[in-house]
């Protein structure tokens, strides 16, 4: 059997070499940095981090359960302590010598007998590998969601991406486009440096702070399983009670229920609005020369634009009929299986509140057990793939409507995702 390929030396990449190695398969991970931790390593040619990143759940929501945080690492760690986490992790499962660093893909594509062929480029010279199974760990957050505005700016348009350090918003006026958790963070940055700080805000979010009678936030309440549009209900009236009606701060008041889209945690963010440090504005109609043309048709004039705008899921390396994609996303039996191509997983294209890492690697861990059927008990993988094909239009969502947006569409509903990826392994173990 050849290797199993895994890109990508992030948190996801790596829990994925080492499930894969539990099983005795020989793995070999493609990292273009020099060492792990994907986005959480500032100093990665991918990393979209800026210097005041933090998580925004809480450590104890995110770890690996069987790898805990250190006691002394904050509460909602910084970006440098969440590199040191990943470091230490390979390092306590000996995950490093499985990897080639600095090695950049440039092609997957099918082979012969189910294979792969997996081009990257290490330094000056190309490389091959014919791989067995392909596993694609590079993340979700590297490409960038850049808007074409009608108009022209003259002055500076860049992207959260671009983004390091409030110095760059010294003496400026700016506009920050978009109001998801990076952009209110980025916001409360450029406060302290900026002439002036404006916000263009298209949507309505629910807006929570990170401790309440000093613990997370994440970590409240749980205890007590409540009907799902119970709950929604409930969490919501907890919400407006906590921060108000985000109307009251000038902000739209969101014309959809609480967790059909990310909240945006920040404890900080209303507290500048409402002491008139940043100014809400309403959705562009189009750029001037000078700055912008809201939709209520004021104009203001701005020395930076910033798109705060998120990101697209991106494989430049593999042909996107590969991946099953269907509108935002790859269609995939949990996110993870190809209906098409039993040897081609995407790994980590999951995101839910509260999954944390954890979630994750018990993804990795099924993936895994997949993989040794097709080595050991190939009959069985194949009624696996059957399940694959029958259910791979069927999104996890537990019944919650989320919304119809690009940043949603590989969202799932924990319990359930959780859930079903244990019924699943029950399932192929016992079989």
């Amino acid at each position: 059997m050849n290797p199993c390929v895994v890109i990508g030396a992030g948190p996801m990449g790596l829990c994925t070499v080492r499930r894969l190695l539990e099983q005795d398969l020989e793995v070999i991970g493609l990292e273009a940095h020099s060492d792990v931790g994907g986005l959480w390593d500032i100093d990665s040619p991918t990393s979209t981090m800026y210097d005041s990143a933090h998580l925004i759940s809480s450590k104890r929501m995110t770890e690996f359960k069987d790898f805990p945080m250190a006691d002394h690492v904050a509460t909602y760690p910084k970006h440098d302590e969440m590199r040191q986490y990943f470091r230490d992790y390979a390092k306590h499962f000996d995950l490093k010598k499985h990897y080639r660093f600095n090695s950049w893909v440039e092609r997957v594509e099918p082979v012969a007998d189910q294979q792969w062929r997996v081009v990257y480029r290490q330094h000056d010279a190309t490389h091959e590998i014919i791989a067995s199974n392909v596993l694609l760990a590079n993340g979700t957050l590297h490409h960038p969601n850049v808007v074409n505005f009608d108009g022209a700016f003259k002055g500076e348009m860049l992207h959260s991406s671009d983004y390091r350090n409030p110095a760059l918003f010294a003496d400026k006026r700016v506009l920050i486009i978009g109001c998801g958790n990076s952009g209110c963070d980025i916001a409360v940055d450029a406060v302290h440096r900026a002439k002036s700080v404006d916000m263009a805000v298209r949507r309505g979010y629910y807006f929570l702070p990170k401790f309440v009678a000093g613990r997370p936030i994440d970590t409240l309440g749980g205890k007590v399983k409540l009907p799902l549009r119970l709950k929604q209900k409930v969490d919501g009236l907890l919400v407006r009670l906590l921060s108000g009606k985000p109307s009251s701060y000038g902000l739209p008041d969101p014309d959809y229920k609480m967790y059909e889209s990310h909240p945006v945690i920040n404890t900080l963010f209303l507290h500048h609005i409402g002491h008139g440090d940043i100014t809400v504005r309403p959705d562009i109609k189009k750029l001037v020369p000078s700055g912008v043309e809201f939709v209520d048709g004021k104009r203001a004039q701005y020395d930076l634009i910033l798109q705060a705008t998120g990101y697209k899921l991106h494989y430049p390396f593999i042909d996107s009929e590969h991946l099953n994609w269907q509108g935002h996303a790859p269609q995939l039996y949990l996110n993870v299986f190809n209906p098409r191509h039993e040897h081609l997983f995407v790994m980590g294209m999951v995101e839910a509140s509260g999954l944390g890492w954890q979630g994750r690697d018990e993804q990795a861990q099924l993936v895994a057990e997949v993989i040794r059927l097709q080595r050991d008990e190939p009959a069985r993988a194949t009624a696996f793939f059957d399940r694959v094909r029958a259910h791979a239009d069927k999104r996890i969502d537990g019944g919650m409507k989320y919304l119809q947006v690009e940043r949603m569409a590989y969202y799932v509903h924990k319990d359930t995702y959780l859930k079903t990826l244990a019924q699943e392994m029950r399932q192929l173990k016992a079989s």
